[in-house]
């Protein structure tokens, strides 16, 4: 799950930020040396005032960063689609490992999907994605980024090639030539990526005569519906972009269960306009394989929740991390949850439950999750589909500290995989296996939006002690 990602390059290499919706802390800041090997170093907004967490909805939230790097500051602006002070929302840092600045709002725009550029006076053009009176398409206004005043009236730049949802855009200087890179056609399996340039930053803009320049729309090829691209420029004066992308897996309509994920593909220019090659590599964000004793003063980057800030429900101690129950204001839980990355995999975590109540699930929202809830002395197997919570096998609770395991398998049916759940059997491999479902039921084909799945541990009552957390995901 790391959808429409935004890359800026310094003399210490790329660095690259993603939409994180409802979780918190928000917005993953990750670095690279070589744009091959990926380390997360930030979380950008970590506090209440930046983005106040359990207040957003399933795939709401922060959408759609961008990342730039000017004169030694990071600039981030992105949409909190649930912000009453204004959706677009301006960060600012020295260090992207933060801290991140209190946000500057721009009260006076509606849209999606900012971008920033600056021109050769050094004047900061924010161009979105607007809707207005009809028209759909892409604005742009000149901005004080200290106050989050517009110094004009917005206006229209390009409305796109006539596909539906012109999004996402990125302007960049390249040469005497301005381009606006966009989306277009939805963020399914239409989706395209189209370009037109100018020799100013302020338009007439004119489409590119091989538009869209890149789309895997109707081929076969494993990675679809890919779109939202921003470009950087490698040292030695080669280009590529970072572009979001599905791997749908199983049978006709083909089900995609990890969201929208982070691809790279080469980038050629050919009489001044970009040409891009089909998506060579998955970003590998984050460690395929990994395991978590807790034993860290602070929680690992990778721990997120869907519902309070994870501070305010977890605490280290030195058998592990002590989960609380916490409610939220969007009704979801407050859990600690991992993003999962691979295609088949294993996740287990040891814990004693004590007197709680706690539930290891994994998770593509609050209604689509399959999960083990350990309560009153049992193990219970559960899936939630939509209004559907269906017990699938139950057993004693063992003795203390007991292993929970989740894992994706081949697929029985026509879907991506399966999914087991089951108890570990004190061998310290084997596994009690309470239920196996069809993986289909968590996949954004049946439960829209726009997230993938998640992994984690929450308490319904009480507190829980996790000793370990462990991941590992099974290669072909």
């Amino acid at each position: 799950m790391s959808p429409d990602p935004s890359i800026c390059r310094t003399d210490e290499g790329y660095f690259l930020a993603h939409s994180s919706f409802e979780y918190s802390p928000g917005v993953p800041v990750w670095h690279s040396p070589d744009l091959v090997s990926w380390r997360q170093v930030a979380n950008a907004l970590t506090s209440d005032d930046q983005f106040p967490a359990g207040r957003s909805s399933a795939s709401r939230g922060i959408w759609a960063p961008t990342l730039r790097h000017r004169d030694g500051t990071f600039w981030l602006i992105t949409t909190n689609m649930d912000d009453p002070r204004g959706g677009h929302q301006v960060y600012r840092a020295t260090d992207p490992a933060g801290p991140w600045s209190a946000p500057v709002h721009l009260t006076e725009l509606n849209g999606i999907d900012p971008d920033l550029a600056w021109d050769d006076e050094g004047v900061c053009l924010v161009s979105y994605c607007s809707w207005s009176h009809g028209a759909a398409g892409i604005r742009q206004v000149a901005v004080d980024l200290a106050s989050g005043k517009l110094i004009e009236e917005p206006r229209w730049i390009w409305h796109g090639t006539g596909l539906s949802h012109p999004e996402g855009p990125h302007l960049y200087r390249r040469g005497s030539w301005w381009y606006l890179v966009i989306a277009e056609g939805g963020t399914e399996r239409g989706h395209v990526v189209s370009v037109a340039r100018s020799r100013g930053p302020r338009g007439p803009f004119e489409s590119a005569p091989h538009n869209p320049v890149y789309t895997h729309r109707g081929i076969r090829h494993p990675v679809q519906s890919v779109g939202h691209a921003d470009l950087v420029e490698r040292p030695d004066g080669t280009w590529a972009a970072v572009h979001l992308g599905t791997r749908p897996r199983g049978g006709t309509p083909r089900f995609h269960v990890n969201g929208r994920e982070t691809f790279l593909a080469d980038v050629s220019w050919a009489e001044d306009w970009p040409h891009f090659a089909p998506a060579k590599a998955r970003v590998p964000l984050g460690q395929r394989d990994f395991e978590d004793a807790f034993a860290a003063p602070a929680l690992d980057l990778r721990w997120v929740s869907p519902g309070a800030r994870p501070e305010r429900f977890a605490r280290g101690v030195p058998e592990g991390v002590v989960v609380g129950h916490a409610p939220s204001g969007n009704g979801e839980p407050s859990g600690l949850f991992a993003r999962v990355a691979g295609d088949h995999w294993e996740a287990e975590f040891v814990l004693t439950p004590g007197s709680a109540d706690c539930t290891v699930a994994l998770r593509l929202d609050g209604r689509h999750w399959y999960g083990l809830r350990a309560a009153g002395g049992e193990v219970t197997a559960v899936a939630r589909v939509g209004q559907l919570l269906t017990v699938l096998g139950t057993r004693p609770l063992p003795d203390s500290p007991v292993t929970l395991r989740v894992r994706s398998t081949e697929p029985t049916w026509n879907g991506p995989d399966d999914i087991e759940l089951g108890i570990g059997d004190g061998t310290g491999t084997g596994t009690d296996v309470l239920g196996r479902l069809d993986g289909r039921y968590l996949s954004t084909e049946v439960a829209g939006g726009f997230t993938g799945r998640l992994v984690g541990v929450w308490a319904d009552s009480g507190e829980v002690l996790v000793h370990r957390a462990r991941f590992t995901e099974r290669r072909a």
